[in-house]
Parts: structure tokens; C-alpha cells; sequence
């Protein structure tokens, strides 16, 4: 096992942000557009096909369609632009019938908004996305220009314009190219600014105060609830765990101390074996205490934070684990022990149901709008990991929800998995 620390967060270069904006912008751009009229034909088609039932069948997958549109760009907007859109759509019954589906979903003002937020997406959200990208490229023009290219646009003696420049000459096509210049000037310092407000523009048509005050409410609830079973769970787990073990290893080893005061006189080499076995008997109890300590709190987390405790944790799987930290400093002591407990857990699936030889664990703390601790575990394994009733990663994202957390899980049949998660928390 290798593992790879660097300290202080990772800080790239202006100019990577500048072109790493650049090009999602242009591709939420080209994606955008016909994705967003798409989605508004089809809507308002199926909508009008409502009075002759038509409709009635197909505005529920339509819809259903808008709606993982949508959430697919509020995922875009919390990873490359550091901007949370929740959706707060209202819950449908499983078997509700096609006509309670459609009603059901056309009454929910957060459809209303997805179809409202189409338009818009497809024209200001499309010139929105494109800016960091035309901001970007449009000064190569300008260069270009000045390099001689003017000579090809102005051959039948017009005139070309790049921007408000009138290119008629060499001196005028110098006039373009420090155009270009002020223009990558401002690329240089408001590329990525201008796809946050692309997603900006984005949350203020999808988001809903009250949606979200409800949705906030509604997690709030449940998270209260998980942790308060989960609580009992494990006051239940460490009862019977002192119960079984250390707790009735104490017990017999007072009884063997009590029949070596009887033994004594009368056989000293009985009471010899007796307090051999009472010796082991303490050792064992100790060993299982500490075992339980470890599983409340391990010291290695309390003492060296979460980086070291993951390490250590790796270290005693039995497969390849490949480490890396950046973690400038170190978070509360509740979010460190929900995020090494929730590692755990990923790791232990890893090795057991996954099947995978090699594992990656990255820990690094982001300022995305919000300080956010995020740790990705990946393996090589067969995949078909999901989030459900029942598994493993079910209580990871419960125990994350109680900070607010989230748990996102990429993992197609055959491999590789990649369980993504996420804390608010600042680092002290």
C-alpha cells in the first residue's frame, strides 16, 4: 500500500481556470440548447395533447424527462459552479394512475418552474454559458487580424468589422488586436465569474425559497430520526457487546480470583493455573474494551485527525489502497467521526461485495461557494453498487445527512465504482 500526502489545498493557475471555464461553458452551451427546446416541444405538445388523452399517457414521461434535465444541471451547478439548487418536488404515490400522475405533477409549482426555466435556459442561460468561451476565443480572431488576415476580408476593398474595430488596413487591424488584448484582459480575470452566473441565473429560476425551507424541513425530519435510531442502535450494540464479552470475562475472572483464595493452602499448584487463566482472562477483557473504544472513537482519529485515521484504516485492508490527502487542517470531531466511519463502511463493501484488487482513497477539502469536505473512494471492482433499503451505502447516506451531508454513487456493471461524498464543514 502507497500512501500520498500533500499539504495546503490544491490551487490551480488563473489561466487553467480561465480555460477549464471556458470549455464548460461551451459545452453546457451546445448541450443546452437543444436539450432545453427539446425539452419545451415535447412538453408543450404533450401538454395540448391532453383534451383527446393522448396526453394524459404521455405528459407523465415527458415530465419525468424535464425533471432529469433539470436535476442533471443542479448537479452541474454544485460541482463547477459551487451553486446548490434543491429540488423540492412534491412525492407522487408509486401507484398512482396516469391521470393522478399528470395532474399530480402539472399542480407542482416546481414543474412549473422547470418549464418556465426551458425559455429561459435556451436563450439567456444559452448566451450565459457561451460568454466564458467567446470571451476566451474571440481575442484569436483579433490576433489573427492583425497577423494579416484582414487582407483576406478586405480584398474587394470593404471593410471588416471585429467589434466595433472597422478593419480597413494594417493600422486598423493593430486597433483589432489590442481590442484582442482588453478582451483577454477581462477573460483573465471574469471567465470563471461568468459560468457561476450562468448557474446563478440558473437558481433563480429553479430555486423556490419555500421549497427549499420545506425541503430543508423535510431532511431535517429525517435526519433527526436517523440519528436518533441510529443512536439507540449503537448504545444497544455496545450494551451487548460488554454484556457478551468483557463484561462476562470480569465476572469468571472474579470467581477464579475468589477460588484461588480457597485454594491457597489447600493447592497451591491449582491456584497457580487459576491465576494464569485469570491473567489471560484480563488480557482479553482488555483487548475486547479497547476494541469497543475503537469502535465508538478510534484513538488514532482523536489524536492525529482524519487523514492519519483513514491511513491507518487502509492499511489494514487486505488489498491495494492507494491515500491521498490535502486536508489544510482538521474539521470537528463529530464530522471527522461520521466521515471515518462512513470510509469504513465504503471500504469494507469495496472488499467484500466488490471484489476489487486496488482501491483510491482521495480526502481534500473545496471552497465551492461553501467549505466542503469531500472524499472519493474508488475501486476496480465489478460495480452494480446502489444506494437501496438495506445496503451498506443506505446507512453511509444516512449518517452523512445528519451534517447535511451527500453520498453520490457512479458504479456501472462491470466497474469501477466511485462513492463520492460530502460534508460542509470548516477546517480549524
Amino acid at each position: 500500500m502507497t500512501n500520498d500526502t500533500k499539504s495546503g489545498p490544491g490551487t490551480g493557475s488563473r489561466a487553467r481556470g480561465m480555460g477549464i471555464a471556458a470549455v464548460r461553458g461551451l459545452a453546457l452551451a451546445l448541450v443546452s440548447l437543444p436539450g432545453s427546446v427539446l425539452c419545451l416541444v415535447l412538453s408543450l405538445v404533450s401538454i395540448a395533447l391532453i383534451p383527446i388523452g393522448v396526453g394524459i399517457v404521455t405528459t407523465p414521461w415527458v415530465l419525468t424527462g424535464v425533471r432529469a434535465f433539470a436535476d442533471w444541471r443542479r448537479v452541474l451547478a454544485a460541482e463547477w459552479g459551487g451553486v446548490r439548487i434543491p429540488p423540492a418536488y412534491r412525492p407522487l404515490p408509486k401507484d398512482a394512475n396516469p391521470w393522478t400522475r399528470t395532474f399530480g405533477m402539472l399542480a407542482d409549482p416546481a414543474t412549473r418552474r422547470d418549464l418556465l426555466w426551458l425559455p429561459v435556459d435556451m436563450t439567456a442561460g444559452f448566451f450565459t454559458a457561451l460568454l466564458p468561451a467567446v470571451l476566451l476565443l474571440y481575442p484569436l480572431e483579433g490576433f489573427a487580424i492583425a497577423a494579416g488576415l484582414w487582407r483576406v476580408f478586405t480584398d474587394a476593398g470593404g471593410t471588416y468589422w471585429y467589434g466595433f474595430v472597422p478593419v480597413t488596413d494594417q493600422t486598423s487591424a493593430f486597433g483589432a488586436a489590442a481590442l484582442g488584448v482588453g478582451l483577454l484582459f477581462l477573460a483573465h480575470f471574469y471567465t470563471p465569474s461568468l459560468l457561476q452566473a450562468h448557474f446563478r441565473l440558473t437558481r433563480a429560476v429553479l430555486g423556490s425559497n419555500q421549497g427549499e425551507l420545506a425541503e430543508r424541513v423535510r431532511v431535517l425530519t429525517e435526519t433527526r430520526r436517523d440519528a436518533v435510531d441510529t443512536s439507540a442502535a449503537e448504545l444497544r450494540r455496545i450494551e451487548r457487546d460488554l454484556h457478551d464479552g468483557a463484561q462476562a470475562r470480569l465476572v469468571a475472572m472474579g470467581m477464579d480470583l475468589g477460588t484461588i483464595e480457597m485454594l491457597l493452602d489447600k493447592d497451591p499448584e491449582k491456584a497457580r493455573q487459576l491465576v494464569a487463566q485469570a491473567r489471560r482472562s484480563s488480557a482479553d477483557a482488555l483487548s475486547e474494551l479497547r476494541d469497543l473504544v475503537r469502535g465508538i472513537h478510534p484513538p488514532v482519529l482523536a489524536e492525529r485527525g482524519l487523514g492519519d485515521a483513514v491511513r491507518a484504516l487502509a492499511l489494514r485492508l487486505p488489498v491495494t489502497t492507494e491515500v491521498n490527502v490535502e486536508l489544510p487542517g482538521r474539521a470537528e470531531a463529530p464530522v471527522e467521526s461520521a466521515a471515518y466511519f462512513a470510509v469504513s463502511e465504503v471500504l469494507t463493501n469495496a472488499v467484500k461485495h466488490a471484489g476489487a484488487d486496488r482501491i483510491w482513497i482521495d480526502l481534500h477539502h473545496v471552497h465551492e461557494g461553501a467549505d466542503m469536505l469531500r472524499i472519493n473512494v474508488t475501486d476496480n471492482g465489478k460495480g452494480g453498487a446502489v444506494i437501496g433499503a438495506g445496503s451498506g451505502l443506505a446507512g453511509v447516506e444516512r449518517r452523512l445527512g445528519t451534517f447535511d451531508g451527500v453520498l453520490a454513487v457512479s458504479s456501472p456493471a462491470g466497474g469501477p465504482t466511485m462513492v463520492t461524498m460530502e460534508i460542509p464543514c470548516a477546517l480549524s
